[in-house]
This record gives structure tokens, C-alpha cells and sequence, in this order.
């Protein structure tokens, strides 16, 4: 500090802190070598407190208001200068400014998932995330415990340490409430309250206040989200028998609108329906209900002197068809020259192109040009 600076601070008279910046918890008032003189304004606001310091050891601290600094109102102060009569000339002291307002919009969240057992998913891992709010609950014992000489501290020089404190006393609440995961939503308020009251002991160790802890979400890992959303849908469909044979129908209807697709875009009625129970059944297999009994009307015999061929479509049998059926499917594009069909009598399925009888319901070419 230049000699300027020296002649300046011996003028000055009043002690005082305006706070420009929304993240500093204390602030070191600057005077030349500590120096203050004896009827010195202090100056402190709404949202303030006043810490003097005497050579390491905390002296008097002064709430908001306007203060002239003199014996009577540093008694602490007085008593170790030893200044048994009053004083009267400058004196050395340290003043520290403390903002007591609450900072808001702390963030909080686990860096791991957590582990814990749950009732109806078994072994499973959470995350969570939330915000807090803090203030200085005893400027001394901070400055003590936290700040020491640090002559601006600020709130991300501590949030470190107090979230460690939050993600661990929130990993252990949370396991113990032995609350279904699925329930965790409905009970954010009761495990805010319980944990905010675990952890204010150990912030208040510190001379901080823990104003306020809130749990804003508590989620699943994206894969088993995923597989809740797909349960969720299935409840949302509801008969899978009937969805199913809807689905089937549809799937018939778009084939014989679209002449020019492949086989797999439609593959019949009647193989649409027995998929559409196959699959019904075995869901309610899983699922431990008892399998529904879907009446099923028999085909009638098959018409004296008409084959009956069987067609292997994406790998799944179906049939028996007559002639006039395949026909129709030929013309759908169901079938080509290269489907396999069989029929009794057959020693083992063959192409459609190399069985005469199946071969002649394709669209048949005009013969060769004679001598060309």
C-alpha cells in the first residue's frame, strides 16, 4: 500500500460492506495494517453481521446497525487490549463482514448410483439430484472453524464438502425407509424433512444453517425405465388376444391393398389369428393367468379331387390351400416361383416353380417365336 493509500485510510471513520457479488458467505474489511480509530463508525446492514478479530481470537461481534465504536460497546475487545480505563487513540483489530441472507439454488445430486434392495424390483440402482439452501448460522464459529484469514470466502469454497455430507446422509435414509421405489414420488416431502433434519447438527458444526432440502427427482437407471415403460404399455393394451387379432387383420387388410409387397407384409387370415393366440397364450403363461380358450371354428373337409398344398411363408408353415386360394395369393404376390409348398404324397417341400400343378397358376408368357 503507497503512502496515499496510508493518508486515506487515516481519514476514513466509517466501517461498512456493500455486497456486489450473490456468492461471498465473508468478506475482510481492508485498513491499512488494521488500524481503526478510536469513535469509528460501524456500519452494518440488514443481512449482516460484524466479527472484530484481536490478534487470532474472536472479540466482539455486532448484529445490524449503526455503532460508534468505543469501550463500552467492545467489551470483549476492551477486556483483551487491557484497557482498564477506556482508550482514546487508534487501535488494531481485524473486522470481518458476514452475509446471513439464505443462498438459494445450491445443487445437490449422486455422483454414483445408489444401491439398495427393493421389494418388487429386487436389487436395484438409483440416482437423485435436488437443490438446498444455506446461511450462516454463527459468523464466529465459521470464521474459526472454516475461514480462518481467508479474507474472501465464498460458497463454492464449502459446497464440496456439504454435499459429500448430503449425498451421505441421503444414501442412508433412503435405504433405510425401506420405501418401494415406485412409491419414492409420494414421499419426497417426508424424506426431505427427514434428511434435512440429519444433516443440520453436522452444518451447524461449521456455523451454517441448512434452510432448505429439496429432493427434486429420484429415477431409474434408462434401462429399467425402458422396461417400465414397455409394462406400462402392455397395461395400457390391455387384452393382448384381441389387440392381437387386431393387429393381424390390419396387417391382411394393408397386404391386399399393396399388390406389389412381399410376402412378409401379409401372410393370410387364418396364420394371423393362430399367431395371434400362439402369442396370447404364452403371455398368459408368463404372466401366471389362466390361458383364455378362444372358440375355434373347424375348416371345412376339403372338396373332393381338390390338392391341398401347405406353404412356408417367413418360415412358418400355413395352409392347407386349394388351387383357386394360391391362385389369389400368387396375385397378392404372397407366393413366387421360389415359395416352398408341400402336399401329401410329396417326399419333401419343393419350390412352387418346380411342382406343375402349382407351377401352372403363374401368369404363363406367350411361347418362343418360331425359327427365332
Amino acid at each position: 500500500m503507497g503512502i496515499l493509500d496510508k493518508i486515506r485510510g487515516e481519514f476514513i471513520d466509517i466501517i461498512e460492506w456493500l455486497d456486489s457479488s450473490n456468492d461471498t458467505l465473508i468478506y475482510r474489511f481492508p485498513r491499512y495494517e488494521n488500524e481503526i480509530k478510536y469513535g469509528a463508525k460501524l456500519v452494518v446492514r440488514e443481512g449482516q453481521v460484524a466479527v472484530f478479530v484481536n490478534e487470532g481470537q474472536i472479540a466482539d461481534v455486532f448484529n445490524p446497525g449503526t455503532y460508534t465504536l468505543e469501550t463500552q460497546n467492545m467489551p470483549v475487545l476492551t477486556t483483551l487490549k487491557g484497557w482498564k480505563y477506556g482508550f482514546h487513540s487508534p487501535f488494531k483489530a481485524e473486522v470481518y463482514f458476514a452475509s446471513t441472507r439464505n443462498f438459494t439454488d445450491q445443487k445437490w445430486g449422486t455422483k454414483n448410483p445408489v444401491m439398495m434392495r427393493d421389494p418388487e424390483f429386487g436389487p436395484i440402482r438409483l440416482r437423485a439430484f435436488g437443490t438446498y439452501a444455506l446461511r450462516i448460522g454463527d459468523a464466529a464459529k465459521l470464521i474459526k472453524e472454516i475461514t480462518g484469514t481467508d479474507h474472501h470466502f465464498t460458497t463454492d469454497e464449502v459446497t464440496e464438502q456439504l454435499r459429500d455430507i448430503i449425498i451421505t446422509r441421503f444414501t442412508d435414509a433412503l435405504a433405510e425407509s425401506k420405501i418401494p421405489a415406485l412409491d419414492l414420488a409420494a414421499q419426497y416431502d417426508e424424506l426431505s424433512d427427514l434428511i434435512k433434519q440429519k444433516i443440520s447438527a453436522e452444518y451447524g458444526e461449521y456455523g451454517l444453517e441448512l434452510s432448505k432440502f429439496l429432493i427434486e427427482n429420484i429415477s431409474f437407471p434408462p434401462e429399467v425405465e425402458a422396461a417400465i415403460d414397455k409394462r406400462s404399455s402392455m397395461g395400457v393394451i390391455g387384452n393382448l388376444n384381441n389387440y392381437m387379432q387386431y393387429q393381424s387383420a390390419k396387417s391382411i387388410e394393408d397386404a391386399a391393398n399393396n399388390p406389389g409387397g412381399t410376402a412378409g407384409e401379409g401372410i393370410g387370415l387364418g396364420m394371423g389369428f393362430a399367431m395371434a393366440n400362439q402369442m396370447a397364450s404364452t403371455f398368459n403363461q408368463q404372466q401366471g393367468q389362466p390361458q383364455q380358450q378362444v372358440p375355434q371354428q373347424a375348416p371345412p373337409p376339403p372338396i373332393p379331387g381338390s390338392a391341398q398344398y401347405f406353404v412356408a411363408v417367413n418360415g412358418q408353415q400355413a395352409g392347407p390351400y386349394n388351387e383357386q386360394t394360391l391362385q389369389q395369393m400368387i396375385g397378392l404376390g404372397q407366393i413366387t416361383p421360389d415359395t416352398l409348398v408341400w402336399k401329401q404324397g410329396m417326399a419333401q417341400w419343393a419350390k412352387a416353380s418346380a411342382v406343375p400343378e402349382v407351377a401352372k397358376l403363374f401368369p404363363q408368357g406367350p411361347p418362343p417365336i418360331p425359327g427365332v
